[in-house]
């Protein structure tokens, strides 16, 4: 791709949370190597993201099409900035900020790619990062310039070369950032927002590729889209169900921010994360998506967990109340039972939910280190685990970190030589 100058150029401020964009990059400090952490017990990692390389497109759309997807500038920094749609998005500081200093975390920092650590751009580096804190295995979101649920892509006004960029983007997951070490990473995809029925040949097409989740939206009817109500989506959560390909609702992948006041910081919608889970689940479970499509499996990403007793018992008493509600059948299974059979719940360090195993489900909780973003418990991954986990059974331990997130995700459970260099791992 060819490097242009957007000097005089509007920017329009972009940013997704509605903070507009820092233009003071300052200084950039890399913490010192991190020393590898003593194994309690490896991880199978549920959300992680990985920054795309800025030729992602570039030899994976037809040639007609390769003027028509983004493409990237860079600013008279050298920063590289997305140009889709009209729209310029920065590569900001959040999309990275593991291996840098605290102090330098401000998210909304525009940020050149050798200003990251590489494991945050480089799939065979990444495993050390890995290694070096007990993740034998990793789910891995893209980047915050896409949206979550690929959400960018699909509403693109060229609907062609949005698709050919979203297969593209699917393509380069698969094949080269799995590919690299596809017994390490779990491939996720985008689906076609756009078309269900399109989204639908895709998720089968890509199930005999391999992968085994889909980033879908918490709430579509929020980025435009009919929502989970409706018989829309149908074609697609058929196909997903019939493949068993995981729904992975990420928090934000509706574009919605939970901020209660036009002056609510940005730590302010950080802190309310679980709320959006908490939203999906309630209204998921009222829009029948679960009881039409009763194998459907469904992941919270980066939602946590502590919340879940407190839905239970919402729903349940709701449930008790079914002969005077336009929802509820006699029929109907009770709705925790559907939050047992049919969710699963992410946590990056959620002590109380661990107080909790038994009413949450000990098979629906699984754990994320959220590598690289600011949420992120690496380099520390393995401490966190042994203080909120130490006092648990090993087998809800095992469960917990690695096992239920093999069966849900289909993934080949850490080998003998990795358990037996781990705590728990190696215990019967």
């Amino acid at each position: 791709m060819t490097a242009t100058s957007t000097t005089g150029r509007k920017s329009g401020g972009f940013d997704s949370d509605n903070h507009r964009i820092a233009r003071d990059r300052g200084t950039v400090t890399f913490i010192p190597e991190p020393e590898p952490e003593d194994i309690f017990c490896p991880i199978v990692s549920v959300d992680d993201h990985a920054l795309e390389p800025l030729d992602v497109f570039a030899e994976r759309v037809p040639t007609n099409l390769r003027d028509r997807v983004p493409q990237v500038e860079f600013d008279d920094e050298g920063v590289p900035w997305w140009v889709a749609d009209g729209t310029r998005v920065p590569v900001i500081i959040g999309n990275g900020a593991a291996g840098r200093v605290m102090s330098e975390w401000g998210g909304t920092v525009p940020t050149k790619y050798d200003e990251f650590r590489s494991g945050v751009v480089d799939a065979r580096a990444r495993l050390g990062d890995m290694d070096m804190c007990g993740v034998w295995a990793s789910l891995c979101f893209g980047s915050l310039v896409w949206g979550f649920a690929g959400s960018r892509f699909s509403a693109m006004s060229d609907q062609e070369a949005g698709l050919a960029a979203m297969r593209a983007y699917n393509d380069w997951m698969i094949e080269d950032w799995c590919g690299s070490a596809p017994d390490r990473y779990i491939p996720c995809q985008y689906a076609w927002l756009s078309d269900p029925e399109v989204a639908a040949k895709d998720i089968r097409r890509n199930a005999e590729r391999g992968f085994r989740a889909v980033s879908f939206s918490e709430n579509p009817e929020a980025l435009g889209y009919p929502n989970t109500y409706s018989d829309y989506w149908d074609p697609f959560f058929q196909a997903c169900e019939e493949t068993e390909t995981v729904v992975n609702l990420h928090v934000g992948s509706s574009g919605i921010a939970q901020t209660p006041s036009t002056s609510s910081a940005l730590e302010v919608w950080v802190a309310l994360f679980p709320v959006s889970s908490i939203t999906a689940v309630v209204d998921w479970i009222y829009s029948r998506v679960p009881l039409r499509y009763p194998n459907i499996k469904i992941a919270l990403s980066e939602g946590g967990a502590s919340w879940v007793p407190m839905v239970q018992e919402r729903l349940r008493r709701a449930y008790r109340q079914r002969a005077a509600s336009q929802v509820w059948r006699d029929s109907d299974p009770d709705p925790v039972e559907v939050m047992r059979r049919n969710f699963f719940y992410c946590s990056i360090e959620d002590p109380v939910a661990m107080q909790h195993v038994e009413q949450i489900g000990e098979d629906n909780l699984m754990m994320e280190t959220d590598y690289p973003h600011q949420d992120t418990t690496w380099p520390t991954v393995q401490a966190m685990v042994r203080e909120i986990m130490g006092e648990l059974e090993p087998r809800i331990v095992r469960k917990v970190c690695y096992e239920n997130a093999c069966t849900l995700y289909r993934h080949p459970e850490p080998p003998a030589h990795v358990l037996a260099a781990s705590q728990i791992g190696a215990l019967t």
